[in-house]
C-alpha cells in the first residue's frame, strides 16, 4: 500500500520531507509516545568519541585480531552480554510451527469459499450484494461462534477508526447494512443469531461447527453507499468521461481463526488486513456502458465484450508489446459495448486467494500485453485508465512496467500465481489486492514506475505469503519494498535506479545514512509494534524503509546474496497461502541461512538500537612501519553488524578487512595487526556507506601531513 487510509499522497510526501529534515509533524492529531525498550537505551548521545591517533600504515594480508583491549568509557553503550544474549522468540515451536521456521507437521488452516453477486447503482452510489460463504473448520477445536469482518462500517459516524485517528468530523456513510444473515443446514436456511460490533460481526451457532473439516454455509444480503474520494482504499471519483469506481472491502469477509490467537478480531481502524484463503466466484452487474476490471479471470467475455475487443485480447496474449483493447477514441462510443441499453453482468473466478476487488467505469482506456512466466507459463498485464492519464510517460507505459516487475519478481523469488496483473487508475493513491491494484491516475514517469512495481509486488507479500498485516504491517510493506529495490536496479539497465521514493530512502544521503538519522529518533516505534499503533509520521519510515533496509542488510552484508536468496525463496515456498508470524520468519532465515541471527533480530526488530564503530588508534608495530601496523577499532553502540575497514597506504595502494559480527561477541574493541612495510595514510570504517553508522566523524583516521 502506498498511503495511509484517508491520507493524501501529498500529505504523505510532506510528512516524509519533514522527517528527513528532522522535524516531527504528526498527522491527523496523532501523537508519538515513547515505546518501552529493554536493554541499552535508544539515546542519540555517544558515550565516547574517537580521538586521533599518532601514526600511519599496512597490507591487509594476514590480519591478526589481538583480542579485547578497551573497556569502560571507550566501550560506549555496548555490552556483548546483552547484544548476544540467548533470544527466546515469541510464538514457541510446536506441532503447528516447526523449529526451522516452516509449517509444522500438524499445521492447519481454515478455508473460506465465496459466491458473490453485486449490483452497482451509480445513480445512488449504492452497491447491493448477496453472498454465500462456505466455511471449513480445519482446526482441532469445534467452533461455537464465527466472526465476520464488515470493513465498510469504518465509514460510520461512530466507527472506532474515527476516534483512533482523531478524525471525529468529516464525511460518513451508514456503513454496511445487513438485510439478512442466515445459516444453511441440511438444505434449509435459518435466521442466524448475530451481533455487530464496529467492523466485526459474531455469528453464534445453534450447533458447534465440528473440528477437523466441519463445514457450513452463511448466506448474507447487504448494501452500502460507496464513499467518495475520501474513502482511502476504496471510493469513486469523477473523470472527464464518467465516474471511476475502485471497489474494495465490498463484501462481508471471514475473520481468521488460527493456532496463534484463535479468532483474530482486531477491528478495522484503517491499517491493513488478515484474511483466510479460498476460491471465489463473483458476478458484478453494472450499466451497459461500463467496463469492469476484476481480480481473477473473466468467465464470460462473449457476453460483456465486443468481437473486436475479444480479438484484441487474443492478440495481446501473444504480443511482446502493449495492445490497446479499447482506445481513447472509443471511450464513450456505444459501439465499444456489446449492447446499448440495460445492464451487463461480468463473471469472474479466482482460486486460492484471500480476497477479490474490482473497478468499473465508462471512462476506461484498456491496454494489455503478455507476461512471460517460468516453465512456459504466461499471464496478461492490463491497465485501465481515463484519458486524463494518457499523458507523455503516463499510464500508456503501465503494461510495460507491470510486465517487467512481474517477470522479474517471478524470476528472483517465486512465480506469479494469477492469470492477470491489473492496474487501475483511480483516486486511490496506491492499494493492492489479489491480481489487481489501484494507483493514482495523476502519476507518470518514475513515480508511476515505482508505484506500479510496488503495488503489484504485493502479490508476493501478503497475497501469497499471508502475513497478518493488521498486526505486522512491517512484514508485507517492508518485504515488498525490499524486492522493489532490485526491480529498480533491473528495469531497463537501471534507468529508474536507485529507488529513492517516499517508501525507501526519500531524503539526502545514502539509505544507510538516512536510516541512521531515523534510528536516532527516540520516539520511533520498534518494528514489532501493532500496525494501528504506528503514528502516521512513522508509517513509511518504519514499516517500509527500515523494514526493507533490514532485509538489504541481511542480504548484502550479513548472509550474502547466495545464502539469503535460497533461504528467502524457501520461506516463500513454505508459507505460500499460509499465515507465518515474525517468529516463523526469524527461525526460517536462521535455519536456511545457516546463522544464529539473534543479535540482528534483537537489535533491528525488537529494539531500535544504533550502530557506532570508531577508529581508536593507528600505530606502527614497535614504532616501525616495516614491522606492520596495529589498528584499534571500537564498537560503541548496542547494534552490531559486519563491517569493512579500508586501509590506505602511503604508496597509493589499499586493502580491505571484513570484521564479522562475532568480532564483538566478547569484546568492545579489537586490535587488528596487519603485516606491511608501508606507512598507513588513512583508515576508513564502512567506506561505501552501507551501514547505518550514526557518527561517521569517528569512522575515518588520516595521518598527519608531513613537514
Amino acid at each position: 500500500m502506498r498511503q495511509a487510509v484517508r491520507g493524501s499522497r501529498r500529505g504523505s510526501r510532506r510528512v516524509l520531507r519533514l522527517w528527513v529534515a528532522g522535524v516531527l509533524l504528526l498527522a491527523g492529531g496523532c501523537s508519538a509516545t515513547p515505546y518501552a525498550r529493554s536493554g541499552p537505551a535508544n539515546s542519540a548521545s555517544p558515550a565516547a568519541t574517537a580521538t586521533g591517533a599518532t601514526a600511519t600504515g599496512a597490507t591487509a594480508t594476514g590480519v591478526t585480531a589481538t583480542g579485547p583491549t578497551t573497556t569502560g568509557a571507550a566501550a560506549g553503550r555496548y555490552d556483548p552480554l546483552v547484544t548476544f544474549a540467548p533470544l527466546q522468540l515469541p510464538d514457541p515451536v510446536n506441532v503447528y510451527r516447526a523449529g526451522d521456521g516452516s509449517p509444522g507437521p500438524a499445521y492447519w488452516q481454515n478455508h473460506a469459499d465465496y459466491v458473490l453477486h453485486a449490483t452497482l447503482d451509480p445513480q445512488r452510489q449504492l452497491l447491493s450484494g448477496r453472498e454465500v460463504i462456505t466455511y471449513t473448520n480445519n482446526s482441532p477445536q469445534a467452533l461455537e461462534a464465527l466472526w465476520v469482518q464488515l470493513e465498510q462500517n469504518t465509514y460510520r459516524p461512530d466507527a472506532r477508526a474515527r476516534y483512533a485517528h482523531g478524525r471525529l468530523q468529516g464525511p460518513s456513510t451508514e456503513g454496511l447494512v445487513l438485510e439478512s444473515v442466515q445459516i444453511e443446514r441440511q438444505g434449509h436456511l435459518l435466521a442466524a443469531d448475530y451481533l455487530v460490533s464496529d467492523t466485526r460481526m459474531q455469528i453464534r451457532l445453534a450447533q458447534p461447527l465440528a473440528a477437523h473439516g466441519g463445514k457450513l454455509a452463511i448466506h448474507i444480503r447487504y448494501h452500502y453507499t460507496e464513499p467518495g474520494v475520501w474513502g482511502g482504499r476504496t471510493g469513486h471519483m469523477p473523470s472527464r468521461n464518467g465516474e471511476i469506481y475502485a471497489m474494495a472491502q465490498w463484501y462481508p469477509r471471514m475473520a481468521v481463526y488460527d493456532d496463534v490467537r484463535g479468532w483474530d478480531t482486531l477491528p478495522y481502524l484503517g491499517t491493513e488486513f488478515y484474511l483466510e484463503y479460498g476460491d471465489f466466484d463473483y458476478y458484478v452487474t453494472v450499466p451497459w456502458d461500463m467496463l469492469v476490471a476484476g481480480s481473477g479471470e473473466l468467465q464470460n467475455p462473449q457476453q460483456v465484450l465486443t468481437a473486436l475487443e475479444r480479438a484484441r485480447l487474443q492478440q495481446a496474449r501473444s504480443s511482446e508489446g502493449t495492445v490497446t483493447i479499447r482506445g481513447a477514441a472509443e471511450v464513450g462510443d456505444p459501439r465499444s459495448r456489446p449492447v446499448q441499453h440495460g445492464t451487463l453482468t461480468w463473471h469472474f473466478h479466482m482460486n486460492q486467494t484471500r480476497d477479490v476487488s474490482f473497478a468499473a467505469s465508462r471512462a476506461f482506456i484498456w491496454d494489455a500485453g503478455r507476461i512471460d512466466l517460468p516453465q512456459g507459463r504466461s499471464a496478461l498485464a492490463m491497465a485501465f485508465y481515463p484519458v486524463e492519464s494518457a499523458v507523455p510517460q503516463g499510464w500508456g507505459r503501465t503494461v510495460e512496467y507491470l510486465k517487467d516487475a512481474v517477470q522479474n519478481f517471478s524470476r528472483r523469488w517465486a512465480p506469479f500465481p494469477y492469470p492477470n496483473a491489473i492496474a487501475v487508475a483511480s483516486s486511490v493513491g496506491g492499494m493492492e489486492y489479489p491480481g489487481i491494484v489501484f494507483d493514482n491516475y495523476k502519476d507518470s514517469g518514475v513515480t508511476l514506475f515505482w508505484l506500479t512495481a510496488h503495488e503489484i509486488g504485493h502479490t508476493w507479500f501478503p497475497m501469497m505469503v499471508g502475513f497478518n498485516e493488521r498486526r505486522d504491517e512491517w512484514m508485507d510493506e517492508g518485504f515488498n519494498t525490499f524486492i522493489d529495490v532490485y526491480e529498480s536496479q533491473d528495469f531497463d539497465h537501471g534507468v529508474y535506479a536507485p529507488k529513492h521514493d517516499q517508501e525507501f530512502a526519500p531524503g539526502n544521503g545514502s539509505p544507510a545514512d538516512q536510516i541512521a538519522r531515523l534510528l536516532d529518533d527516540p520516539r520511533l516505534p520498534i518494528m514489532l509494534t501493532r500496525a494501528d499503533q504506528v503514528p502516521f509520521t512513522y508509517g513509511h519510515p518504519l514499516d517500509y524503509f527500515k523494514s526493507a533496509f533490514g532485509l538489504v542488510l541481511l542480504r548484502e552484508q550479513i548472509l550474502g546474496p547466495q545464502r539469503f536468496d535460497w533461504a528467502f525463496r524457501k520461506f516463500i515456498r513454505d508459507w505460500a497461502y499460509h499465515h507465518p508470524t515474525p517468529a516463523d520468519f526469524f527461525r526460517a532465515m536462521d535455519s536456511a541461512g545457516g546463522e544464529d541471527l539473534s543479535w540482528f533480530w534483537r537489535g533491528w526488530y525488537m529494539h531500535n538500537w544504533t550502530l557506532d564503530l570508531a577508529v581508536r588508534a593507528v600505530q606502527p608495530v614497535d614504532g616501525d612501519w616495516r614491522r606492520g601496523a596495529v589498528i584499534t577499532i571500537a564498537n560503541l553502540d548496542p547494534l552490531v553488524l559486519p563491517a569493512i575497514v579500508q586501509v590506505d597506504f602511503a604508496d597509493g595502494t589499499h586493502e580491505r578487512v571484513r570484521l564479522p559480527a562475532e568480532t564483538w561477541i566478547q569484546q568492545t574493541s579489537v586490535r587488528l595487526q596487519l603485516p606491511t612495510t608501508q606507512p598507513v595514510s588513512a583508515v576508513t570504517i564502512d567506506p561505501d556507506h552501507v551501514l547505518p553508522d550514526r557518527d561517521r566523524s569517528n569512522n575515518v583516521w588520516k595521518a598527519a601531513a608531513g613537514p
